[in-house]
């Protein structure tokens, strides 16, 4: 299979800046999108995962995650002659495994009627001596390569009052925050989650890492997590301005909404932050709004389905 790639240092793209201003008529007040669909494999996990790659010297990485993750790390091991290990549920849509394998990711299957993900990976240690095990947000290297999109909204030196980013794992809005922070930009970081997923609220309300007892089932299925990583944690808890929890239906009409006014497919979990908007306008009226979108991978079905679902 032919792989266009010239060089590990075109594989992330500077992201996508919109003033969306149809979308802005609509709300009543003005907002940019910061768009991730554009990237190699369609979210903003390629950032976290071509830094890790490039930045360990193992030969092969290990992961559990099969969605936007699994996806993009295949691609950066591709890139950079790595080999890739994603180690993925027997129910996983075939759509998530045939991305990872587009990228000669090797999937294993785990019927977790009879195993975990976890004890599998184990067994891979043992079989890869010398492998690097991952996750998109347990991974101090994956915050520092998600930061670099921080950076760039930093560099467009607008000084927005909030920045709204979606929150699954955490890393997303933990990179973004240490980017500005790092860059000296001190814009109000609010986090978007759904309201049937709020792990993320609800750690901030006790001062602690508080987790789902099952994967919530959600339309923003980037935030079926359990918890928020370990390494994330401590960012967000001492620099998050708030956190909106999202009802699903704001979801879809997010999704719609970018469609319609802004030309711009979004998975579901790219659509939190507009959906955060959608929620609680009144966090939002009168400031300047940077809203992340942070990928666009959406299965078809369900995008037509929630598009025709007015």
């Amino acid at each position: 299979m032919f792989h266009p790639f010239v060089s590990p240092k075109a594989l992330v793209r500077r992201t996508t800046f919109i003033p969306a201003r149809r979308l802005a008529r609509h709300l009543g007040f003005p907002i940019t999108l910061v768009t991730e669909t554009f990237q190699e494999t369609g979210s903003f996990a390629i950032r976290a995962a071509d830094h890790i790659a490039a930045n360990v010297s193992a030969p092969v990485l290990i992961t559990t995650s099969f969605g936007n993750f699994g996806q993009a790390l295949a691609c950066a091991c591709l890139v950079r002659k790595k080999s890739c290990i994603v180690v993925a549920p027997s129910t996983c849509p075939a759509r998530n495994i045939h991305a990872i394998r587009e990228y000669h990711g090797q999937v294993e299957f785990v019927d977790l009627r009879l195993q975990s993900l976890a004890e599998r990976v184990i067994e891979l240690t043992r079989e890869y001596r010398g492998a690097y095990v991952t996750s998109p947000s347990d991974d101090a290297l994956a915050i520092e390569g998600i930061a670099s999109l921080g950076r760039e909204i930093a560099s467009l030196k607008r000084n927005f009052e909030r920045v709204v980013t979606p929150i699954g794992g955490g890393a997303l809005a933990s990179g973004i925050v240490v980017g500005l922070r790092d860059s000296g930009n001190k814009s109000f970081v609010v986090g978007a989650e759904p309201l049937i997923a709020n792990d993320a609220a609800r750690s901030f309300k006790q001062g602690e890492i508080v987790a789902n007892s099952t994967e919530p089932e959600t339309l923003a299925d980037g935030a079926r997590n359990l918890r928020l990583g370990r390494c994330a944690w401590p960012i967000l808890y001492r620099s998050l301005f708030d956190i909106v929890e999202v009802p699903e239906e704001k979801i879809a009409e997010a999704m719609r909404l970018l469609f319609e006014l802004a030309n711009l497919k979004a998975e579901p979990t790219g659509a939190l932050g507009l959906a955060a908007v959608l929620s609680e306008p009144q966090l939002f009226r009168d400031r300047s709004v940077c809203c992340i979108v942070s990928g666009g991978n959406v299965c078809p079905a369900l995008y037509q389905t929630i598009l025709g679902g007015h």
